[in-house]
């Protein structure tokens, strides 16, 4: 069963009704008690298609952040064959936060990089929750300049609060190292799809996707600072989260609009960790769009086509 967020407490008090009448009934069970079950069963399919048709923007956050949405690391181990992990930056360390490798999309050769939060206390820990450090910008910087050598296009899976704001990140060169792996990006002679997975969240995310084409979750969320920084700055407190996500357009739809993401990828009813194997395939899906639309597209046309969609953000409002 999967956890309940805090909208979902109607949703959840009548599945669990649902799970106890089940408990209770049996092969030789009355059958009042099957025609009951199924009754609230229709009722909460209804509760779950009312709750997800028209949620707000703080809502469609706590979504992106579910625990049981799929990370970086499914859709790497759904999507990708031939999967070879890479590591190191060469130049201090490992960084578990970002991850990445060569493999194969469609039978085609692939760069994937993605942002990995864990999806328990102890991966979250090796993960450090997304959040990198600048040796994982580092890495990033090293396998796309590797897929820019071979001409593989590069697929990358951003799911991150932030950049890791920890005093040893910035003593080691945090704003320099996400600076140059967006520099990396926009300089890049094959193609570059990214894919907000979950949470974008500033630099962080903005560091390995500055891309041709950046896709975006249904329930994702994308944003220059969390819901809680803006409230702290603007406020002066973080409990105000949810009136800043309402003002800060985080949402796929307001970014759509805004043309600062390129596409929505639908998710199945109840958000993607209701339907992975669902979300997973409309990805798919997407990601060969998107790479049959710059497949063919020379070196430079690339670079000159990424450069022109971020210069253009902004412009016409």
């Amino acid at each position: 069963m999967h956890a309940y967020l805090d909208f979902e407490a109607p949703l959840a008090e009548l599945e669990g009704k649902i799970a106890e009448l089940k408990a209770i009934a049996g092969p030789d069970s009355a059958v009042s008690i099957n025609e009951e079950i199924k009754a609230l069963e229709k009722k909460a399919a209804k509760i779950l298609a009312d709750l997800y048709q028209n949620l707000t923007p703080w809502q469609k956050a706590q979504v992106a952040r579910h625990p049981d949405r799929p990370h970086s690391a499914d859709y790497i181990a759904n999507l990708i064959t031939d999967y070879t992990p890479m590591a190191g930056d060469r130049k201090f360390a490992e960084d578990n936060a970002i991850i990445g490798g060569l493999g194969r999309f469609r039978g085609e050769a692939v760069c994937v990089i993605g942002q990995e939060k864990g999806h328990d206390t102890q991966t979250r820990l090796k993960h450090n929750f997304g959040m990198a450090r600048p040796e994982g910008y580092r890495k990033a910087v090293r396998l796309m300049e590797t897929a820019d050598r071979f001409g593989i296009p590069v697929l990358t899976f951003i799911d991150t609060a932030g950049a890791y704001p920890g005093i040893d990140a910035e003593e080691r060169g945090q704003a320099e190292a996400i600076a140059r792996s967006t520099d990396c990006c926009l300089g890049l002679g094959v193609p570059l799809i990214s894919v907000i997975i979950g949470e974008g969240g500033s630099g962080g995310a903005i560091a390995i996707a500055t891309a041709n084409a950046v896709l975006m979750l249904e329930h994702a969320i994308y944003s220059v600072i969390s819901p809680e920084g803006a409230a702290t700055i603007l406020w002066r407190d973080s409990t105000r989260a949810k009136d800043a996500a309402s003002s800060m357009r985080i949402t796929a739809q307001d970014l759509k609009k805004l043309g600062i993401i390129d596409d929505i990828i639908g998710e199945p009813l109840g958000a993607a960790h209701r339907g992975r194997e669902q979300v997973l395939a409309s990805t798919d899906e997407a990601i060969s769009r998107s790479l049959r639309a710059f497949g063919a597209m020379p070196p430079d046309a690339l670079k000159q086509q990424r450069r022109d969609k971020f210069l253009a953000i902004g412009r016409d409002l």
